[in-house]
């Protein structure tokens, strides 16, 4: 039905004139992404985490020309790895920042143990780890989406390694199940992503994202989530997948808000529809369910000192919608952060 539904929904948007060809045939890339490259040299930060080995793919760019000291950490968000920030880590370098952008457990590049029991507590654990690894001390995070809650999750943990805290609009700003969104158990959630494919990640991105309008270098990314499924391991990431769902249903960091420290950025596109598992409440409840940008209002005052930013044009990803503006509005926010 979910495949049938995306399908149905892009070919609605093509005959409304909206360029939405399905992709092309999904290259299996490997539960890790073993054959997909990314834009700088790969590193690892290997570990135990719940009794296992397991490891983190990362990159660590150093600055070009005149470093500032500063380092900024950038937490990507469910439906995306590392390599999505290639154009913000080239901004940010050229500005004088060291960046590091991991792959978290359970995504991209990095391990998927199985039985795993994820929780943001635990992926702020890790990253902890890597930075330790890494001689980083204090550090500038920049969480878009699902590694918004991360930021926020890894702020709240450890404050003294947070220098300042950007946002991009992220998931886990309001309870989802409290405005209404019924728990679905683990069980259901694999039978979901077992319908998981390129034809459906394209349509949910197009319709929730890119608000109808699809570019072409989009497809890039569509191939590298689609590729894992495809891939012959590729229960491993559905697997994973939904249990990395059931974390973020679960586990918000909205009662949490006023206890931040560090000083509170929120950028946020506009044209954001993303509002985490809404289509699953009841048809009379999904407007109370608020999408990213009515929950970035609400927490904006609630979290002492916040700047909130608003991208008129973008939806829920505008570091790839908009790299060059994007860029420009983070640099802007890095060079000048809200006070508390």
């Amino acid at each position: 039905m979910r495949r049938a539904s995306a399908l149905l929904l892009l070919a609605t948007l093509g005959t409304a004139g909206v360029a939405a060809p399905l992709p092309t045939p999904t290259k299996p890339l490997g539960a890790n992404l073993e054959r997909f490259d990314y834009p700088y040299p790969v590193h690892w930060y290997e570990a135990q985490s719940q009794g296992a080995p397991v490891r983190m793919a990362y990159l660590d760019v150093p600055p070009q020309g005149k470093a500032n000291g500063r380092t900024v950490v950038l937490l990507h968000g469910k439906n995306f790895c590392a390599a999505t920030w290639q154009d913000t880590i080239a901004a940010l370098v050229t500005a004088g920042y060291r960046v590091i952008a991991p792959d978290q457990i359970g995504f991209c590049k990095s391990s998927k143990p199985e039985g795993y029991q994820y929780s943001f507590q635990a992926l702020g654990a890790l990253t902890r780890g890597l930075l330790d690894q890494a001689g980083v001390g204090k550090i500038t995070l920049v969480g878009h989406s699902t590694g918004g809650i991360l930021g926020a999750r890894f702020a709240l943990q450890y404050p003294d390694r947070v220098e300042q805290l950007v946002l991009i609009n992220p998931l886990g700003l309001n309870d989802t199940l409290a405005q209404g969104v019924p728990y679905t158990e683990l069980g259901a959630l694999r039978q979901e992503e077992a319908k998981t494919d390129a034809a459906s990640i394209k349509a949910y991105q197009l319709r929730n994202y890119y608000h109808g309008a699809w570019r072409p270098e989009y497809d890039r990314w569509v191939a590298m989530l689609a590729g894992q499924y495809a891939s012959p391991d590729g229960a491993i990431v559905r697997d994973a997948q939904a249990r990395l769902s059931d974390m973020i249903e679960t586990q918000p960091v909205a009662a949490e808000l006023a206890r931040l420290a560090p000083p509170v950025s929120l950028i946020i596109g506009q044209r954001d529809r993303t509002a985490f598992r809404a289509n699953s409440a009841p048809t009379a409840m999904r407007e109370r369910v608020q999408t990213v940008p009515q929950a970035a209002e609400d927490a904006a005052k609630r979290i002492p000192g916040a700047h909130l930013v608003r991208i008129a044009g973008s939806g829920h990803a505008p570091q790839v919608e908009d790299p060059a503006g994007f860029n420009a509005t983070l640099l802007a926010e890095l060079r000048s952060p809200p006070t508390r």
